[in-house]
């Protein structure tokens, strides 16, 4: 019987930083891009990245852009890194970089209008580097399928980049085929698994997050500006995966929304989100202390949403085993949310990193498996007009022994805290959590209905 008790949310303490981005570490994953370029039948590689799409640079390289584009162009004995005015001194920060294992041309084509220009093009550069006639794969962010293509289109040569990167690479190569899956498919691109020292790191993200998070939501008050809300949050500096939101009143169903100046009333809904490079913490509910501060038409928002909800989100975490397919999760989701009543449209659930959506192995009739080290964002967003919506987004891994030994060996405090979590969200929360499914946030297991009060969360 599901129930709300009330709690002081848990603390189970602060993480030490994470391991920086290593040389070594960094060369195996230049490598092993080398290596399945090699095997996709690639002469050369080009990954493009901005401000919003630096994920895949970032992990080759541990550089991302800033306020500008950049350009990765990888054979199989060079890599050339092409920045901007702005962000050429910024690519030392790449280890790679520093080592001299990635060499570094300046292009002020990819810099912001009106700055200075001069010096090599962009089709030099290309030309120095690219063979004429040669294969290409190209990476930016997304692949494409048929379906969405005009009749007749080749997915392979719809390449996500812009036209003055897309055009010179057509013009020089053979051909230029859209090479994203290589780093960004869920069942086998190169960022959809982590390792221990990865998993260090997402904690940490997760931690400062949720720590964030639940100043905020500990702050709400009855008059307040949604500006002094988010001001309590206190975020400590890591960079965004995504725009903070704040979705309330007259925008409360504008879900990506940010602070605007409305006021908090009761009897609102709320969504509200902190998102950092691998986390995304973010909760929903109605600004109220019980269901007395409800509209008539949510009053029995608790019984017939919440609680179906927070039920379903255990079996949710009961299914995260490597060798369960995407498509029994989504199956058993739609059976335990009903479409009709909380309008799941997105995948319930998908992989994160950087960017904070990769991609997901779980989708209608999927037939990848969940696998080790699969990063996983439980993003499973309900929507009704009357209810508003509920929300227990938080981020985890899919661990086999062999990857959680790996973390009890090498991160033992990371390891202890993902045991209390998972103790929490068994005893406490009583939710299913097999041991493959490891909780990186102390507010995952958290559903607080009525924000007014967060201290009243749900119990199964």
């Amino acid at each position: 019987m599901a129930r709300l008790i009330r709690i002081d949310w848990p603390d189970f303490g602060t993480p030490d930083l994470p391991p920086p981005l290593g040389l070594a570490e960094m060369r195996a994953r230049l490598a092993a891009f080398r290596a399945a370029g090699a095997r996709a039948g690639f002469d050369v590689l080009v990954v493009y990245g901005d401000r919003e799409h630096a994920a895949n640079l970032h992990w080759l390289t541990g550089f991302d852009p800033r306020f500008e584009e950049a350009v990765l162009v990888v054979t199989p004995g060079d890599a050339l890194l092409l920045a901007g005015n702005e962000c050429l001194p910024y690519t030392q920060v790449s280890p790679l970089v520093a080592a001299g294992l990635v060499r570094v041309g300046h292009c002020a084509s990819l810099s912001l209008p009106s700055q200075p220009r001069g010096g090599r093009r962009l089709a030099d550069w290309l030309a120095e580097v690219v063979p004429a006639g040669s294969r290409v794969g190209a990476a930016g962010w997304k692949w494409f399928t048929a379906d969405e293509l005009a009749d007749g289109s080749d997915p392979a040569l719809a390449l996500d980049l812009p036209a003055f990167l897309a055009d010179p690479l057509r013009d020089r190569a053979g051909r230029v085929e859209n090479a994203t899956p290589l780093l960004m498919h869920p069942g086998h691109g190169l960022r959809a698994r982590v390792d221990a020292a990865e998993v260090a790191r997402l904690e940490f993200a997760n931690h400062m997050a949720a720590k964030a998070l639940r100043r905020m939501a500990f702050a709400l008050r009855e008059g307040m500006r949604d500006f002094e809300a988010f001001e309590a949050a206190r975020v400590g500096g890591l960079p965004l995966g995504c725009h903070a939101t704040f979705a309330t009143g007259t925008r409360a169903d504008q879900g990506l929304s940010g602070p605007t100046g409305e006021v908090l009333r009761a009897g609102h809904p709320i969504s509200f989100n902190i998102c950092h490079w691998g986390a995304n913490i973010c909760r929903a509910g109605w600004l109220a202390r019980g269901p007395h501060d409800l509209p008539a038409a949510a009053a029995d928002y608790l019984e017939s949403f919440v609680l179906p909800y927070v039920a379903a989100m255990s079996d949710w975490c009961a299914l995260m085993r490597p060798g369960v397919t995407g498509g029994e999760v989504w199956a058993a989701m739609r059976r335990a949310l009903p479409f009709e009543v909380f309008g799941v449209t997105l995948n319930p659930g998908h992989l994160i990193g950087l960017d904070e959506w990769i991609s997901s192995p779980i989708s209608e009739g999927s037939a990848l498996p969940l696998a080790s080290g699969m990063a996983m964002q439980m993003d499973v967003i309900p929507g009704h007009p009357a209810y508003g919506s509920t929300r227990m987004e938080d981020g985890y891994v899919l661990a086999d022994a062999g990857l959680r030994a790996a973390i009890a060996a090498e991160h033992p405090n990371v390891a202890a805290r993902i045991a209390a979590r998972q103790r929490f969200m068994r005893e406490v929360i009583g939710m299913e959590v097999p041991d493959t499914l490891l909780p990186l946030a102390d507010t995952c297991g958290i559903v607080a209905p009525w924000l007014l009060d967060p201290a009243q969360v749900v119990a199964l």
